[in-house]
């Protein structure tokens, strides 16, 4: 797998009996498949728990929700100490650019859960955003803030 711009952590690799590359899943406790996105989604969630203080047990992944009518799957969601929505992540493929088309998805599934910060990366780029949804607007993050700062924000 490519190396990313995060750091590095203790990967569980092993092979499926069909020779499919699986990378142990701390959070759902199984092997998935590794896919270029799964690398990116565990290297996000081992760097969010970490590095930047995120508690495991707030972190939910491919958490569903409905929108239109339509059922979607969100990449990586932590929670608050209150179990609010506070960190939506959308990770892509380190081939796949971190482009308009990914902004319009990951803040059209923000619509419907309301987090306050919304982080894209494909683990070479990250972009994230702190979005104020009373006065409609979205504000640049320099960094990913750490978990107690994110408890923090109004």
């Amino acid at each position: 797998m490519q190396a990313l711009d995060l750091p590095p952590f203790n990967a569980k690799l092993t092979q499926s009996a069909t020779n499919q590359p699986l990378i142990w899943d701390g959070l759902r406790r199984k092997h998935v498949v590794l896919t270029p996105e799964e690398w990116v989604r565990q290297h996000v969630v081992h760097y969010l728990a970490d590095h930047l203080g995120y508690p495991r047990g707030l972190l939910a992944l491919e958490r569903g929700l409905r929108y239109n009518q339509r059922y979607k799957r969100t990449d990586l969601l932590a929670l608050d100490a209150e179990g609010r929505p506070l960190l939506l992540v959308e990770c892509k493929a380190p081939s796949v650019a971190i482009d308009a088309a990914v902004a319009r998805q990951a803040t059209t599934y923000n619509q419907t859960i309301g987090a306050p910060l919304l982080l894209l990366t494909n683990g070479l780029v990250h972009y994230c955003w702190r979005v104020d949804f009373a006065t409609r607007t979205n504000q640049r993050l320099e960094e990913i803030p750490a978990y107690a700062a994110a408890m923090q924000l109004p």
